[in-house]
Order: structure tokens, then C-alpha cells, then sequence
């Protein structure tokens, strides 16, 4: 039950990662550094108080540069294997109990990376829908729903994380919705 937890918050921050890389970095961060999540063997960094505040500042600043529209483009480019990077750490760095190193790092990658790669993609989709519909004009309002996404799934992980199997399933939903009106 212990790994089942230990994947549900590891996915749920991955998909956190999906819509912006260091947020759920820094709750993860913020979580360990307070004792609320352990996290593993290497990534015992993220609980200190130099990884808290790395992390928030990059956290603010991503944020903030999604509202700019050259910076908004030059983080695009990287945030696509940024998110399935993050997924993959951030997952591995909470699954405890298997011995095998292989065996934990497979796990992390095609349950975290692939679900950050997941959402990335819907995301990349969402931003392309906007520019092509408003010149870029409704980017912006994306951004903010991807932050305000990202957070959302982000403390869902962290404080309830069998609510993360409801969120990702709505998300989901709303994906494959949006897909089906788009056409």
C-alpha cells in the first residue's frame, strides 16, 4: 500500500509538472524540508532549505515568464522534456522499498514521465489552439490556468493523494472533450 501511495502522489505531481515544472518541485520540496513526505536515497537534497528556496524562486520566475510573450516561447521549447525530467525525479524520489534500481527508475519514467509528457502535450495543444485563435492574444489566460492547474494537482498529491486518481481522470475527460469539440 505503501508504493500504491508512494505512485499516486509521485503521478500526481507529475502531472502537476505537465503544466509547469517547478511548482510541484517546490511542494515536493516544501513537503520534504517540513517532514510531511519522505522522499529517497539521492533526492535527499530536495529536503533543504537551499532546495526550498531555489525552487521557489525558479517557481516564481517560470510563472512570471509565461506572461511574456518571447520568454513564453523560449519556455515552451524546454518544457517538454523539463516536464517528463521532473515526472520521472520526482517520482523516483518517493517510491521506496524496491531494491532494484532498475527496476524503481522504470517504474518512475513510464508512471511519471510518461504521465508529464501526457499532460505537456495537452498543454502544448492548448497554448497552439489559443495562438492560433487569438494571435496570441488569449495566452495569457491559458498561462493562468495552467499555473492555477498546476498548483491544484499539485497540493492534491501532496495533502489528499487518492483524490489525484479523480483529478487526473477529470482531467482526462476534459481533454478528450475538448478533442471531441474541437473537431
Amino acid at each position: 500500500m505503501e508504493l500504491m501511495i508512494a505512485l499516486l502522489v509521485g503521478i500526481g505531481l507529475a502531472a502537476a509538472a505537465g503544466l509547469r515544472i517547478f511548482l510541484p518541485l517546490f511542494g515536493l520540496a516544501l513537503g520534504s524540508w517540513l517532514n510531511y513526505i519522505p522522499v529517497q536515497g539521492d533526492m535527499v537534497w530536495l529536503a533543504t532549505p537551499a532546495a526550498v528556496v531555489a525552487l521557489g524562486a525558479a517557481t516564481i520566475l517560470e510563472i512570471g515568464g509565461y506572461y511574456f510573450p518571447l520568454v513564453d516561447h523560449l519556455l515552451d521549447t524546454v518544457a517538454a522534456p523539463g516536464a517528463i525530467i521532473a515526472g520521472t525525479l520526482m517520482t523516483a524520489s518517493l517510491i521506496t522499498g524496491i531494491d532494484q534500481p532498475m527496476l524503481q527508475w522504470s517504474l518512475a519514467l513510464i508512471a511519471g514521465g510518461g504521465t508529464a509528457g501526457i499532460v505537456q502535450a495537452g498543454s502544448m495543444l492548448a497554448r497552439a489552439t489559443s495562438t492560433a485563435t487569438t494571435g496570441g492574444l488569449g495566452n495569457p489566460v491559458v498561462a493562468t490556468g495552467e499555473w492555477l492547474g498546476s498548483l491544484a494537482l499539485t497540493l492534491t498529491a501532496i495533502l489528499a493523494p487518492l483524490l489525484i486518481v479523480l483529478a487526473l481522470a477529470g482531467l482526462g475527460l476534459w481533454a478528450w472533450r475538448r478533442r471531441i469539440s474541437s473537431r
